[in-house]
């Protein structure tokens, strides 16, 4: 097999395997009570499992396993970002932002259940998030569990993901230069990429000068993750793609295809992609993984 077909079968492997542990400590962590709260878990449950690609769990694991973290304590933070993710689609989804019927091929949370239920289960899953950071079954060190939690709140906030959905609610009345939009994209889509990588990197005890190039790595595939979100709205299927598409040209927002063009788009997505892996030059086949997320990135039609 050759260097393409080891990275493609070692990104396969490494999201299968993510993917069932994030499903199994999400249903271990969120069981149904005996109550009238049940109507609630459930509808956690319903965004939470089985649904996503699971790249900010895959990401937090690969850079812990890089510096020698045992698995269960680095799948449980991978769990606390996940739900931070699921929560913002919950919301995201919502009549009041960007109003979507479809999400990972099937009904949004509002509709499966009713909008009351979907902000509720949003914020349940938001305090979940940093309820499983901050155990001790996370981390003895109570130092790495607050750095942990900083690191995450600060991804989460008005400084990372939700500044930049606020960004982009703008940008449906605000017509937005490269720049902005770049700045847009690394808070929404960048922000928790990179809280993702970082957390790996806390797990195993790197001190913060240790993880620029992480950090550097962590930048670059954001941008290039949100390229490759662009050109599938621009031009993806959406019953492929599990999501509604077209909707940024419909809503008139500024995006990296229609301020580049398609072509444009791609080749800076395929340089971002291949600056990433540049940074990982330190590391050797242990950072294979990282390295084929990378690639995955520009690669993926979903």
């Amino acid at each position: 097999m050759d260097a393409v077909g080891v990275s493609d079968a070692l990104l396969v492997e490494g999201l299968a395997r993510i993917a069932g542990e994030i499903d199994s400590a999400f249903d271990a962590l969120l069981p149904m009570p005996a109550d009238p709260r049940a109507r609630l878990v459930e509808a956690m449950r319903y965004a939470a499992i089985g649904g996503g690609k699971r790249l900010r769990p895959l990401l937090l694991t690969a850079v812990a396993e890089i510096y020698g973290v045992q698995r269960e304590a680095a799948v449980r933070a991978a769990i606390a970002i996940e739900a931070i993710h699921v929560y913002s689609l919950i919301h995201d989804d919502l009549p009041c932002m960007d109003d979507d019927a479809v999400r990972h091929g099937k009904p949004t949370l509002h509709l499966a259940f009713d909008e009351a239920t979907a902000v509720l289960a949003g914020d349940s899953l938001h305090a979940f998030a940093f309820e499983v950071l901050a155990d001790p079954a996370t981390s003895a060190d109570p130092f790495t569990r607050i750095e942990l939690v900083q690191t995450l709140g600060h991804a989460s906030g008005g400084q990372g993901m939700a500044g930049g959905q606020m960004m982009d609610l703008v940008a449906e009345t605000t017509e937005f230069d490269l720049q902005t939009v770049t700045r847009l994209q690394q808070l929404k889509t960048g922000a928790l990429l990179g809280a993702a990588v970082e957390m790996g990197a806390i797990l195993g005890r790197v001190a913060p000068e240790g993880r620029a190039h992480l950090r550097g790595y962590a930048r670059d595939i954001g941008l290039a993750f949100q390229i490759a979100d662009d050109l599938i709205d621009h031009e993806g299927d959406a019953e492929i793609a599990g999501k509604a598409v077209g909707k940024d040209a419909g809503a008139g927002k500024q995006t990296f295809v229609s301020l580049l063009g398609p072509d444009r788009a791609r080749a800076q997505a395929r340089a971002l992609v291949d600056q990433a892996i540049s940074h990982l030059a330190q590391h050797g086949r242990e950072a294979d993984l990282l390295r084929a997320v990378a690639r995955y990135i520009i690669e993926r039609d979903h």
